[in-house]
C-alpha cells in the first residue's frame, strides 16, 4: 500500500509566507541599533558612561534581547566597550587615534576624488548634485541632524561610485570609526559653514569632471573636518 503521507502534504495549498516574527525581531534590533548609534554620536550617552540595560530596555520599551544584539553592533563599531562583570559602556574618544584616522581617510578620499572624475556616470553625478542640494537646505533651515545624515549619504555614495570594493571597505570601516568627531565638528557653527562650501566645491570639480581639482577638494575636506574634530577634542 502506498503511503500517502508526502502526497496529501503537497496536495495541500501552499499558504503565503505570514509576516514571520523572526523578521519582525531582526527588524526591532536594527531599530534599536539605529537609535542607540544616535545616543552616542549626538553625545546623548556621553564617551565613558555606562550603559543601563534596565533604563534601556524600558526606554525603548523592548526586551534585552535586541538590545543586546545592537550592543554588539556598536561595540563591532568601536562607539561601546564591554568590561567584564560591569556590563557596556560609552568608549572615550581617544585624540591621537582619531588624528592617525584622518589623515588615512584624507588620502582615501584622494584617491577616490580621482576615480570619481573618470567611472562616474551623467546619473550618478546628477544624483550627488541633488543630494547636495538636499543637504544645504538643511544647512540654510539650521537642521543639523537631516545635514549631517546627508552628509554621510553623499560620502557613501561617492565612496560607492568610485567603483573600488577594496576601496569602499576601507572607507566604509573608518568611516564608522569617525562619525561621533565628525558631528562633534559639525557642532560648529564657523567649521559648519566652511564644511557646507567646501562640499559645493567638490561637487562642482565633479561635474566638470576634474580629476585633480576633485581629488584636491575631497582630500582637503577631510584634513580640514579633521583639524576641527581635534581642536574641538582637545577643547573638552
Amino acid at each position: 500500500m502506498a503511503n500517502t503521507s508526502l502526497s496529501t502534504r503537497e496536495d495541500k495549498p501552499r499558504e503565503a509566507f505570514p509576516r514571520a516574527t523572526p523578521l519582525r525581531r531582526h527588524s526591532l534590533y536594527e531599530a534599536v541599533t539605529e537609535r542607540l548609534r544616535e545616543m552616542v554620536l549626538e553625545g546623548e550617552l556621553e564617551p565613558g558612561s555606562r550603559i543601563s540595560e534596565k533604563q534601556l530596555c524600558e526606554a525603548f520599551e523592548v526586551s534585552p534581547t535586541p538590545l543586546r544584539q545592537a550592543l554588539k553592533v556598536l561595540v563591532s563599531e568601536g562607539l561601546v566597550e564591554m568590561l567584564p562583570n560591569r556590563g557596556a559602556r560609552v568608549t572615550e574618544v581617544d585624540v591621537e587615534e582619531v588624528a592617525d584616522l584622518f589623515e588615512v581617510m584624507a588620502v582615501l578620499e584622494g584617491l577616490s576624488g580621482t576615480l570619481l572624475a573618470t567611472r562616474a556616470s551623467d546619473a550618478e553625478i546628477a544624483e550627488i548634485r541633488h543630494l547636495h542640494e538636499c543637504m544645504m537646505e538643511k544647512f540654510r533651515k539650521n537642521q543639523r541632524n537631516e545635514y549631517f545624515q546627508l552628509n554621510q549619504t553623499i560620502h557613501r555614495r561617492l565612496a560607492e561610485i568610485a567603483g573600488n570594493r577594496v576601496l569602499l571597505e576601507l572607507e566604509t570601516s573608518l568611516t564608522l570609526r569617525i562619525t561621533r568627531a565628525r558631528y562633534a565638528a559639525n557642532m560648529q557653527m564657523g567649521r559648519w559653514e566652511e564644511s557646507a562650501k567646501e562640499h559645493e566645491c567638490f561637487v562642482e570639480a565633479l561635474e566638470k569632471r576634474d580629476a585633480q581639482g576633485l581629488s584636491d577638494a575631497m582630500s582637503l575636506h577631510m584634513r580640514k573636518t579633521g583639524n576641527a574634530v581635534i581642536q574641538r577634542l582637545k577643547q573638552d
